[in-house]
């Protein structure tokens, strides 16, 4: 299905002819507002206020409460001389973004039901939720091909690896999350999927032949395009088969002029990813010059400037030049207002209901995979011991959901300190280590890897019976052995968490 799409006048925002003003050329700049757990938006608000002087085009939130959320979306909306795009990271739901919202089991989670019904209605709920909040535009789906194991960027977050099925994954989410008034972004174009570098810290090089990426990597953003797609990202990756000069996706005009825009016909929203990444950022290049580039290129809307301000200027300037038509920057505001006006206002009418948040739940435990069944099922007292990887990295991964859940199910639970005490209950190791982005690198932290077979062992010597919850995807959990009760729950989400407690409440014995 299709979205349709309305066309609406842009000339009482855009001059016709010269006179072009900062105001006009920030609409393309999406800025970032970030939620402090102390201090709420407070850090952001000067940024807020300078973003909103210069006629920023919008932002991208992270985190909050849903209170905040509302309230700072509706101020936003407000004070702005143009409609905003609000968008937000919800690949895993509004929950994976905002407290108090619904969170989601991750693409490969979802994809390993095979259940494409599943897909729509996840997509379904995360829009009518974000709805609410006054956001109106979901950076996802993520359309990669999930190709290279060893990818650091990718993880849980593709559904799959045949083009075919991700491409019909993809088509479901896209229409579901579109019909209910909320933007969609296909991403990362022309796919992230082959790459073993992180483009959050250096250029990946995909070498792939051309003839495969048209047909195989692409085949998802085709699906996405005749799905009736808002928006779509690109990736700050080489792809010298198609692009010989070596410059990423997002500076190539190769890749989205002739190939995005012409051969696959797409006519809405090129978003280049975050403009500050290292992956864009080579040799040398400043943000405001990869910026011009991008729009040359055939970006429209550039996300996440450090320096807002600047951007603006140099595109002014390059505009002044003449080396950017000024036609064609006209036509990308226009893009950007057009689908800004398109998008729901935020209201209650759909709200999800309390059915809609236990289906979520059951979601979630529909795909928790046990790998290994424990021998004698799981037996109370529950101890809980706990390796987060996150925590080496200053990131420390959340447990309270899962221990919180097993205590309202009526289950005896304890958090333990080692593995090999007295009591005769289920030793339960949960191991977190869901990779970052931005740190390079995809496995099984060493740290958590060496630390739960280290304590599979004391357990099993003091007699203990054991379980692991390994709170990552499937394919990384032979980290700890092929003869240890294996349970698997894809992420250390909050629903995740949850998931497992009740999995393992269904277990007692």
């Amino acid at each position: 299905m299709t979205v349709p799409i309305p066309d609406r006048r842009t000339s009482d925002v855009v001059p016709p002819t010269g006179g072009r003003r900062a105001s006009d050329i920030a609409q393309l700049c999406i800025g970032a507002i970030r939620w402090d757990a102390a201090r709420g938006w407070g850090d952001a608000r000067p940024q807020i206020d300078a973003a909103l002087r210069l006629g920023i085009g919008g932002f991208v939130i992270h985190g909050g409460t849903n209170e905040a959320v509302r309230a700072l979306t509706r101020d936003l909306q407000q004070r702005s001389r143009t409609p905003l795009l609000i968008a937000a990271d919800m690949e895993r739901g509004a929950g994976q973004q905002f407290e108090g919202a619904t969170g989601l089991p991750p693409a490969a989670a979802l994809a390993a039901l095979r259940d494409r019904d599943a897909v729509r209605r996840a997509s379904r709920h995360t829009a009518r939720e974000a709805r609410t909040l006054g956001v109106n535009w979901n950076l996802a789906p993520v359309s990669d091909l999930d190709l290279e194991p060893l990818n650091p960027v990718l993880d849980t977050r593709s559904f799959g690896a045949t083009p075919s099925e991700v491409g019909d994954y993809v088509a479901e989410w896209i229409d579901a999350c579109q019909s209910e008034g909320v933007l969609a972004c296909a991403k990362h174009f022309p796919g992230h999927g082959r790459t073993t570098a992180d483009s959050h810290l250096e250029l990946p090089v995909v070498a792939t032949p051309q003839s495969v990426l048209l047909q195989d990597d692409m085949q998802p953003f085709r699906a996405a395009i005749d799905a009736g797609v808002g928006a779509i990202m690109t990736a700050h990756v080489a792809y010298p088969a198609i692009e010989p000069s070596g410059v990423p996706a997002t500076l190539s005009r190769e890749l989205l002029t002739w190939v995005l825009r012409q051969r696959l016909e797409f006519d809405n929203l090129v978003v280049a990813d975050e403009i500050t990444m290292a992956g864009l950022l080579q040799g040398g290049l400043d943000e405001g010059e990869a910026a011009v580039r991008a729009i040359l290129a055939g970006c429209d809307l550039l996300l996440v400037p450090g320096d807002p301000t600047r951007v603006a200027q140099q595109l002014e300037e390059a505009v002044e030049t003449g080396r950017i038509d000024r036609d064609r920057l006209r036509l990308s505001i226009r893009r950007r207002l057009k689908w800004a006006q398109w998008v729901s206002p935020p209201n209650d009418y759909r709200r999800p209901s309390a059915t809609d948040v236990a289906w979520c739940a059951q979601l979630a435990d529909r795909t928790v995979q046990l790998v290994r069944p424990p021998a004698r099922g799981v037996r109370a007292p529950v101890e809980v011991l706990a390796f987060d990887g996150d925590a080496q990295a200053g990131m420390r991964t959340a447990r309270e959901p899962m221990l919180a859940t097993l205590r309202q199910l009526g289950v005896d639970v304890r958090v333990a300190d080692r593995p090999d005490g007295p009591s005769r209950g289920t030793v339960v190791i949960a191991a977190f280590g869901t990779p970052v982005q931005g740190r390079g690198s995809l496995e099984v932290p060493p740290l958590v890897r060496d630390g739960v077979n280290a304590a599979v062992q004391q357990a099993r010597g003091a007699g203990r019976d054991v379980l692991v919850t390994w709170f990552g995807h499937p394919r990384l959990a032979t980290a700890f052995g092929d003869d240890v009760p294996l349970l698997c729950a894809w992420s250390g989400d909050t629903c995740m968490q949850q998931a497992v407690a009740r999995w393992l409440a269904r277990q007692r014995s």
